[in-house]
């Protein structure tokens, strides 16, 4: 099943280069048909200048939304923008998946607003995958919704919980609250009131988790409101710019040390592998009815190629459309039209 992806070419803070030049990669690493959407005569240029002329297709938008712009930006002023073009492209067919590197509050409000939200889910929630000692955990919301009620937590848990079961094949994904203690009388008024829901619910879930088990083997889905999904994301690439400063700084610091660096690169370099946000590509848009990867902002051209890989890998799997499918099918079981998790059970619908 051959699939293309709508890329937002001039969503990112240096575009439209890095995006050009991670489309030109993943169609010559890896197959990936990209729709370049965006100023026409810039993204030949930069074509051209990879010697990739011809290979995308291009749209040509008039207008950038930018990280300065209202998030109903591109639905309400700049309808001719390259995000709210890349939109369109999906909802006519032309394209399966959406990639931006832009403007995180106009993403998610157009994929909702243009291409579609699930229906009944309230909120789309951002989800990424971080490291742990065996293997990597699903973190919601990292900044889609910075005020949240018990109810957005739930949904948030129950559409991880189909996403790490469907994508890791994981047959009972476990599902922690993040919270400031594990006890059940720990947290704010959100977490605690979300610990009732959560522990009524057939998902798997596990209790609390703290700041200090993020990077533990304790569970696969990880739930949190957005505004502090996003501060423990921009903690965690803070963290990570500075221990890679620092190392670089000691190693250059003497003969032996550069000796020492020399004999445990290789060890550094799987450590980076698994570190780097840009091995993943981009956070995954949980919601709505197409594949939707948001970038970093200052996304080089490695994290533009991985998103657009990771986006065509979706969409051929299939993975938001069972999404869709299961959570419509629990809707349609809850008399009220509700999301809820009782009719919900493992990644499974429940007989």
């Amino acid at each position: 099943m051959e699939v293309t992806i709508a890329l937002d070419a001039m969503g990112g803070d240096n575009a439209p280069i890095p995006e050009v030049i991670g489309a030109v990669e993943a169609k010559r690493n890896f197959g990936v048909n990209t729709l370049l959407v965006g100023d026409e005569k810039r993204l030949e240029k930069e074509l051209s200048h990879l010697g990739a002329k011809g290979l995308l297709p291009i749209i040509h938008a008039d207008e950038v939304v930018t990280m300065e712009d209202s998030a109903m930006s591109p639905i309400r002023k700049k309808k001719r923008s390259s995000l709210r073009i890349a939109a369109e492209a999906i909802k006519r067919g032309d394209a399966s998946a959406l990639v931006s590197a832009g403007n995180t509050g106009a993403v998610m409000a157009t994929a909702k607003l243009v291409i579609g939200g699930i229906p009944e889910v309230e909120r789309p929630a951002l989800a990424i995958w971080i490291a742990k000692s065996n293997s990597f955990s699903l973190l919601l919301d990292v900044g889609a919704n910075s005020d949240c009620k018990p109810i957005h937590l739930e949904h948030f848990a129950i559409m991880g919980s189909v996403y790490a079961s469907y994508v890791l094949s994981i047959e009972k994904p476990r599902v922690a609250l993040l919270s400031i203690g594990t006890e059940e009388a720990k947290g704010n008024d959100l977490t605690k009131e979300a610990f009732k829901i959560l522990s009524s619910s057939n998902l798997n879930f596990v209790g609390n988790a703290e700041g200090h088990d993020l990077f533990k083997d304790v569970a696969d889905v990880i739930v949190t409101d957005g505004f502090t999904g996003n501060v423990v994301l921009k903690a965690g690439e803070a963290i990570y710019e500075f221990i890679g400063d620092t190392l670089k700084k000691e190693f250059r610091s003497s003969l032996r040390t550069k000796l020492g660096y020399l004999l445990s690169k290789p060890v550094f370099e799987k450590m980076k592998r698994k570190l780097d946000y840009a091995e993943f590509g981009g956070a995954f848009l949980l919601g709505v009815k197409a594949v939707t990867i948001i970038c970093h902002g200052k996304s080089k051209p490695r994290a533009i190629m991985n998103a657009l890989k990771m986006a065509r890998d979706i969409a051929v799997s299939g993975t938001n459309e069972k999404i869709s499918s299961e959570i419509k099918e629990i809707m349609e079981k809850n008399s009220n039209g509700k999301l809820e998790s009782k009719d919900f059970g493992n990644g499974k619908v429940s007989s």
